[in-house]
C-alpha cells in the first residue's frame, strides 16, 4: 500500500525553500508532510499532498523551473509512545530491509498514533512484511482525508 510523494530539487541558497513553499501555498497546495535533506549544492524536499493536488503541484513546480518528480512511499502508523518507532524499525531490521529515508507527518493522527513516511530499499517486500507483522499502513485515500 503506497502513497504518492513529491520530490523537489532546490539549490542550496537562502530563501529557496521559502520561495518553493510560497509558490505551492499561493497555488492552493496544502502540505501534509515535509522533509528536507541537503548536500553542499542542492537540497531535496520531499512532501506529501493530497492525490487531488499532486498533478497541480507538479505542474506548478515545473512551470516555475523546479525539477520535481512523483514517487511512491509507505505511510505506516506507529504507537505514539516511547519505543513505538523502535518497534517498527526492529521489524524492518529483522526483515533485512534498509531505510533509505524517513520522516513524520505534520498532521496529527488519531490519539495514540503517529504517522511515518518511509522509503525502503524494497518497497514490495516491506509492504508484505508490514502486513504480516500487523503494522497499519495508510493508503492514498486515508492520507487524502487527513
Amino acid at each position: 500500500m503506497f502513497i504518492q510523494q513529491l520530490s523537489i530539487f532546490l539549490e542550496n541558497n537562502p530563501g529557496t525553500l521559502r520561495a518553493m513553499t510560497e509558490l505551492l501555498g499561493k497555488g492552493g497546495i496544502d502540505l501534509l508532510a515535509l522533509s528536507i535533506a541537503d548536500t553542499q549544492s542542492f537540497g531535496i524536499v520531499r512532501t506529501i499532498v493530497t492525490s487531488s493536488q499532486i498533478d497541480k503541484a507538479l505542474a506548478l513546480l515545473r512551470e516555475n523551473g523546479y525539477i520535481a518528480k512523483v514517487n511512491h512511499v509507505i505511510c505506516a502508523a506507529v504507537p505514539d509512545r516511547p519505543l513505538g518507532l523502535s518497534e517498527l524499525l526492529a521489524v524492518i531490521e529483522q526483515s533485512k530491509l534498509s531505510v533509505e529515508y524517513m520522516y513524520s507527518f505534520l498532521r496529527a493522527a488519531e490519539p495514540g498514533t503517529a504517522r511515518m513516511i518511509l522509503r525502503l530499499d524494497d518497497g514490495k517486500k516491506a509492504e508484505e512484511v508490514f502486513e504480516h507483522s500487523g503494522i497499519v499502513m495508510l493508503g492514498q485515500e486515508e492520507v487524502d482525508q487527513m
